[in-house]
């Protein structure tokens, strides 16, 4: 039969073909994925496990016409590859490449655009009604994953199209929890007939004739109750129905003519839908199939042995320092509990609970919950570790507000992935946070230069001068500092850290988190050019180091600070505030992520284009020493 996907340009090329030629295409694009993403990582578990789907849903729908919004994006790799971007996808996540996730200015057939988790019912609702507005008879489908569903907004999106009773169809893909399939040809003849044209007609016309009366009432009922007598998934249909959808399924998600016979049916049916499909995360690669936590972004891999490539990196990654920490810090007080919205390995709280599995929460991908659980943790006398994702952090502002500042609750936020993360790009950058969260009362914010340092701020935070604190440390490996088994060192709250000194410098270099290092080297090279500089460590934002401002103001002409985050409102905000209401002299300049949103690329491609990198630094400390 040949390889088919490389006569696949658009979806357009996909209705003409048999189920067996989809098939074959199913497969095609299964290993184009693999062989693409050994090299260029990205995504994998999920994007093989919905292959199927995305090939049925560009096979029945007359896309982009009719709208697909993929929820996350980790599943739509398949869905890039099949809308004209099958070349592309040979650089995908690359700097100057195509996005990681489902992008609206790169591809008319990404209907809205995703990253962050449990958004596709919500937009699609949006595109739905739009559409009904605006005289379209246009399809609405949005794609889920059991994990997404655990966001309240995902319900928040359920409840209102129900209540709306729009013409939309959600599939639930479920990789994850295991839901016994329902009995024989029993429960086979049931999906055929609740999916079936004459089937549907007959229930729309006799309910029509019966009107809203009793009698309809307690035949709908006993409906219900039959279906559910015979079908095993009785509670989720009855979850589904409550909020005014129709459930239907489950379905093999990895077995095409199945999507394509379904999907057929259901684009007929008006009103809420819900197609329940069970999938194998990684389908049709074993090592996927066999690891799935590990390849849901495994790295670089070996395609034929699925052997994934150790980078020969002996320094720690922040995640595994925070988690070892954190778990020291427990076996010593039993107030210490640890929460994670969905990140129990990417946030290094699996160290915890592998040792204390009853005092660390998981609590699936629900920001917001995760915040406010731990206010309540805290007020009823623990003491929470609340890790989040920078970037994830945002959905929970409210909660950090209302929910611990207002009250004044000791939580301890770790925030991963902080500052530029790389290659997930602009959904995925942990650059707002500084920011954000400066206004706020209440908080002390913090960030460690050093994995030593980290240490010690988990440890000073748990004191009892230290209020709730943020602790944002970002992706990626430390600088090589020892720390394990280390002792601790209470960082006093506040306080900066000078790191060099030169006298006769009329230049005062201010840095936050593990960018000292860079300043460092740059300080480093200026000085091998006669030029010098001071070199304060701020780890605090808030309070900001009034005494360590107080000291540059008084020696330099000009303040250069440097931060993994945005500039406008962060450290620069905070030093150029002290300066204009000391009507200090002195200039202040700063080096950080500018005001747009940037893309993907790797971590010193994106530092190079933002304008801190160690060269950067350098530069800018040559030219005012220059001025």
């Amino acid at each position: 039969m040949g390889n088919i996907l490389e006569h696949i340009n658009s979806p357009a090329d996909l209705k003409s073909l048999s189920i067996e030629e989809l098939e074959q295409l199913c497969e095609d694009i299964r290993q184009y994925i693999i062989r693409c993403c050994a090299d260029h990582p990205g995504h994998i578990g999920s994007s093989l496990g919905a292959v199927e789907i995305a090939v049925a849903l560009h096979k029945v729908y007359d896309t982009p016409k009719d709208k697909v919004v993929w929820d996350v994006g980790h599943q739509a790799y398949a869905h890039k590859i099949i809308t004209g971007r099958r070349e592309a996808f040979m650089h995908n996540r690359e700097m100057g490449g195509i996005s990681g996730f489902p992008k609206m200015s790169e591809s008319r057939y990404d209907a809205f655009g995703v990253g962050h988790a449990s958004t596709s019912i919500s937009a699609a609702l949006g595109l739905a009604v739009a559409d009904e507005k605006l005289g379209s008879e246009a399809k609405h489908i949005a794609v889920i994953g059991d994990g997404a569903l655990t966001g309240g907004l995902a319900f928040e999106g359920l409840n209102n199209a129900g209540g709306l009773k729009a013409d939309i169809l959600v599939i639930l893909n479920d990789n994850q929890i295991s839901i016994d399939k329902g009995t024989g040809g029993l429960h086979d003849t049931l999906i055929k007939i609740t999916t079936g044209e004459r089937y549907n007609k007959l229930k729309d016309n006799v309910w029509t004739a019966l009107g809203a009366t009793k009698l309809r009432q307690r035949i709908q009922r006993m409906v219900k109750n039959i279906k559910r007598a015979f079908i095993k998934t009785s509670e989720v249909n009855s979850m589904f129905d409550s909020l005014g959808f129709r459930y239907f399924g489950p379905v093999d998600g990895n077995d095409i003519e199945a999507l394509v016979t379904y999907l057929t049916r259901l684009k007929a049916i008006k009103g809420p839908k819900l197609l329940h499909v069970i999938t194998t995360k990684g389908a049709g690669y074993k090592p996927a199939e066999d690891n799935p936590t590990v390849w849901h972004a495994p790295g670089q891999y070996n395609p034929a042995t699925g052997e994934t490539i150790k980078q020969d990196d002996k320094r720690a990654r922040y995640q595994d320092v925070f988690g070892t920490t954190v778990t020291r810090l427990a076996r010593e007080d039993k107030r210490i509990v640890g929460i994670t919205p969905a990140m129990l390995s990417g946030s290094g709280l699996s160290i915890m609970n592998a040792e204390m599995p009853d005092r660390v929460f998981d609590v699936g991908i629900a920001e917001g919950h995760a915040v406010t659980f731990s206010a309540g943790l805290a007020a009823g006398g623990m003491l929470p570790f609340c890790c989040i994702y920078s970037s994830f952090m945002q959905r929970a502002y409210d909660n950090v507000i209302h929910d611990v500042a207002l009250q004044n609750l000791k939580v301890i936020f770790c925030l991963d992935r902080a500052g530029l993360v790389g290659e997930d790009g602009a959904t995925h950058h942990g650059v707002f946070d500084l920011a954000a969260f400066r206004p706020v009362p209440n908080l002390v914010i913090a960030s460690p230069r050093d994995e030593m340092q980290l240490c010690n701020l988990l440890y000073s935070a748990t004191q009892e001068d230290y209020p709730a604190t943020i602790i944002r440390y970002p992706r990626g490996r430390g600088i090589g500092t020892p720390w394990e088994n280390e002792p601790f060192s209470k960082v006093p709250v506040g306080k900066a850290e000078l790191l060099h000194e030169d006298r006769e410098a009329r230049i005062a270099v201010l840095s936050i988190g593990p960018v000292a290092d860079k300043c460092r080297q740059a300080i480093e090279m200026a000085n091998e050019k006669g030029v010098g500089a001071i070199h304060y460590d701020m780890r605090f934002l808030k309070p900001i180091d009034a005494e360590a401002l107080a000291d540059v103001c008084s020696k330099v002409d000009v303040i250069l600070t440097v931060e993994d985050g945005c500039k406008e409102g962060g450290l620069h905000g905070a030093v150029a505030e002290y300066v204009a209401a000391h009507k200090s002299g002195c200039l202040v300049e700063s080096l950080g992520v500018p005001d747009e949103f940037i893309s993907q690329g790797s971590r010193e491609q994106l530092f190079d284009y933002c304008g801190y990198n160690t060269k950067d630094i350098f530069e800018a400390i040559m030219s005012f020493a220059k001025k």
